[in-house]
């Protein structure tokens, strides 16, 4: 189970973590991230060790997602030493999520 980050403690959580952290941009609304959301809590699972995973609802966090220019979900969004290098728009496979995730850790 993943971390649900707030605009208020999006800061700390993400932006201080000390490891890359993956960012699920999400809503209840949206068919694509409930189907995505398992996949993520599985990478987080996997890879504990090397990365964080929250989740940001962007209907309860329009701060944060406005900040970050989120238009189009599920964004999955890499953070490494407070800032963006990676973003990964619209649900993808796990192995191709995975692909694009593991050359940004460690």
């Amino acid at each position: 189970m993943s971390l649900e980050v707030t605009d208020a403690t999006f800061s700390d959580e993400v932006l201080k973590s000390d490891k890359p952290v993956l960012v699920d941009f999400w809503a209840p609304w949206c068919g694509p991230c409930r189907m995505v959301s398992p996949i993520v809590d599985e990478i987080g699972d996997e890879l504990a060790d090397q990365l964080k995973v929250v989740k940001v609802n962007t209907d309860d966090n329009m701060q944060t997602a406005g900040q970050y220019g989120i238009t189009s979900i599920p964004a999955l969004y890499v953070f490494k030493d407070g800032e963006v290098v990676k973003q990964i728009i619209g649900a993808r496979p796990k192995p191709a999520l995975l692909e694009e995730i593991q050359p940004l850790l460690g």
